[in-house]
């Protein structure tokens, strides 16, 4: 038996499967890894080695770590599966989901604090959500997280942050606007305590991601879209751990000392505003 007679056997083993996309996948997904092995001429000490990969990754996984989509996301898989699936229409550019959504966003009230523990330089984020011809979406819900301005997450430090912090579940009011309080978000390092870490370390890549805040935005009759906002003039903006920045994305996170705007949103001054709005693609 050829190598190729053995990728076509492999291949009809799947004739009798029920699902027609599910055989298009593994047709394609056997030819795609048989290829790999034919034209790289693959050892079996380093399938081994890449099998314990594997292995470890899964076990690095926990209720609140996804070791896989950070692989998945260091790979640039994420954001391809983002950008080949993106409708082009007017709608705000998505981007990757991150390993972080691993908990349920509080709902908060407009204009709440979901910087907790007040670590880091005060900010606010206002904005509206919109349909693509520009008509306000009420009650549009935000989904909200981001790290502290040390740059870890709420489950990265369970000793150190509140449940919920840096995160909020928000409704846009009567004319599609949201306002939310925080903290100037910081660029920070992606987990490289694990087995993708070791890869990063291997392939002499840095970790590091440039500060953003995540959106889940989505109103009845649209498609939802998941994506971040950048801080402009940050580090790594050219040079994502994860692939995901987007130019449409980087936002001026501007310093004010305005005591009007700061009375709108309970502020003290000074302090920075993001403001930006979310665009929906109707169904």
């Amino acid at each position: 038996m050829s190598t190729q007679d053995l990728t076509e056997s492999v291949v009809a083993s799947f004739a009798g499967t029920s699902d027609p996309r599910l055989r298009e996948l593994l047709d394609s997904l056997t030819r795609h890894l048989h290829d790999f092995v034919r034209e790289t001429g693959l050892t079996g000490e380093e399938w081994e080695r890449a099998v314990g990969f594997l292995t470890a990754t899964g076990q690095a996984c926990t209720d609140t770590r996804q070791e896989f989509i950070l692989l998945s996301d260091v790979l640039g898989v994420s954001m391809l599966v983002e950008t080949v699936h993106e409708d082009a229409g007017p709608g705000t550019e998505s981007t990757v989901l991150g390993p972080f959504h691993m908990t349920e966003s509080p709902v908060r009230e407009l204009g709440a604090d979901i910087d907790l523990t007040g670590s880091g330089e005060p900010c606010v984020v206002s904005g509206r959500v919109l349909s693509a011809d520009g008509t306000p979406l009420p009650g549009a819900v935000l989904d909200v997280w981001q790290a502290n301005a040390e740059g870890f997450y709420d489950v990265q430090q369970p000793d150190v942050q509140p449940p919920g912090n840096g995160r909020g579940l928000f409704t846009a009011d009567g004319e599609g606007r949201f306002w939310f309080r925080t903290c100037v978000p910081s660029a920070y390092p992606i987990p490289t305590d694990g087995p993708v870490g070791a890869l990063l370390r291997a392939t002499g890549r840095h970790p590091y991601r440039p500060a953003h805040i995540h959106f889940i935005a989505s109103a009845e009759g649209h498609v939802p879209v998941t994506t971040h906002i950048f801080v402009a003039g940050g580090d790594y903006l050219d040079s994502d751990a994860v692939f995901a920045v987007k130019e449409s994305l980087v936002q001026d996170f501007t310093a004010t000392d305005d005591p009007v705007l700061a009375g709108e949103f309970g502020v003290a001054t000074p302090f920075r505003h993001a403001r930006f709005d979310l665009v929906l693609a109707p169904r």
